[in-house]
């Protein structure tokens, strides 16, 4: 039966007994459990009437005591020295406050503290340190520029120890490369033809400065992500591009005509100079071969005078009067009328006539005008005489 139930008699649940005046008093329950604490280990409350010999037991009891927690806390106190390095960390350990060593990943431990501390750092974790700013080039012009750099801790000793404030080192020196960098180069270069360089040129100094400053910080890349001229210019800027972009277009076009008008302008320059060639080979040919011809009939001529000439006289009427469109005919003074077709003989002779040009001019482009022979009207009775009288 609970003591507060009707039927409890008043039970006090503090150990007061059967009382009718209230809850029990709280410096009571205080000093009972002072008196149980005190006799744990090996105290004496006032008013207590024990032997000397029950003194004696409880502060063997209290000695034991003592050791047990003495080596709890030892064991609590070393426990703490224990940790667990990840792979992609370091752990630099100090001792009193100065550099101890650097510890790689594991299951490792040190003196707990205060004698020993540890302090883990990512090496692997790639960062980023943005930078927005405005600043002057080359061409004394204004230039904003938003760049983000990227960087872990190379070394965890030198990045812990060696500055103060390392990552604050970075910024400033972030922005001193960059400045220098822009500061070197044109417009132009910074918003479009060269931002690649100009990255690759504030990467290169930004290492120098952290080699040089000694903050263990490695960079791992620069991006200009943006590169732009203040606002109030931008128009003007805008425009400027485009008349560069125009000016570009135009060039290009303009290769791309001459590329094509070149190779023509040298083919056809070619052509024309191997037609000349050929033209003079076939001149000199024939030139050589006239020459020979007429040493050859020289030779034929001293030889034997009269049929020589009388040679060439026939060559050269029958190469004169088939190239003409009269007939010389002997009739001997008969009145016998000849029937001649003419129409059939006229177009033998004229098929006979162009075969023959068609073969002597080999091209049309090196081929020389020859003048047709001079037609002469004659007579049939006087040309025949005149033939007799030479024979």
């Amino acid at each position: 039966m609970a003591w507060n139930e009707p039927g409890g008699n008043d039970r006090d649940p503090w150990g007061g007994g059967n009382k009718q005046d209230g809850p029990p008093d709280l410096d009571e329950v205080l000093k009972n459990l002072k008196k149980k604490f005190g006799g744990l280990f090996g105290g004496r409350s006032s008013g207590s009437k024990e032997s000397s010999g029950g003194s004696g037991g409880s502060s063997e009891l209290s000695g034991k005591a003592l050791a047990v927690l003495a080596v709890i806390a030892v064991a609590v106190w070393i426990a703490t020295g224990f940790y667990i390095v990840q792979q992609q960390e370091r752990a630099v350990v100090t001792r009193f406050g100065a550099f101890s060593e650097v510890t790689d990943p594991g299951f490792r431990w040190h003196l707990p503290f205060p004698i020993e501390k540890k302090e883990i750092v990512n090496v692997e974790e790639v960062m980023t340190s943005p930078l927005h700013t405005q600043m002057l080039t080359e061409d004394q012009t204004i230039v904003e520029v938003k760049m983000m750099v990227q960087y872990r801790i190379g070394d965890a000793k030198t990045f812990l120890f060696q500055v103060n404030n390392p990552i604050g080192t970075l910024k400033n020196s972030i922005e001193s490369a960059l400045r220098a960098i822009v500061g070197q180069n044109p417009l132009d270069n910074v918003l479009t033809k060269n931002r690649q360089g100009v990255s690759t040129d504030v990467e290169a100094s930004l290492k120098a400065l952290m080699e040089k400053y000694r903050t263990g910080i490695d960079i791992v890349g620069v991006n200009i992500d943006d590169a732009k001229p203040p606002a109030e210019v931008q128009d003007a800027f805008h425009d400027v591009n485009k008349a560069e972009e125009d000016k570009e277009r135009y060039v290009n076009q303009a290769q791309a005509y001459a590329n094509q008008i070149i190779p023509e302008a040298r083919g056809e320059a070619a052509r024309v100079d191997q037609g000349a060639q050929a033209y003079k080979a076939k001149k000199i040919a024939d030139s050589e071969g006239e020459s020979q011809r007429f040493l050859s009939l020289l030779s034929e001529y001293q030889k034997a005078p009269e049929v020589t000439r009388q040679r060439l006289y026939l060559e050269t009427a029958e190469q004169v009067f088939s190239g003409t469109s009269k007939i010389v005919m002997d009739q001997q003074g008969d009145n016998v009328v000849s029937y001649l077709p003419l129409d059939q003989l006229m177009k033998r002779q004229k098929t006979v006539v162009k075969d023959q040009q068609v073969m002597s001019q080999p091209s049309q482009e090196n081929s020389e005008p020859v003048s047709e022979p001079v037609q002469r009207e004659t007579r049939p009775g006087r040309s025949v005489n005149r033939e007799r009288r030479t024979r």
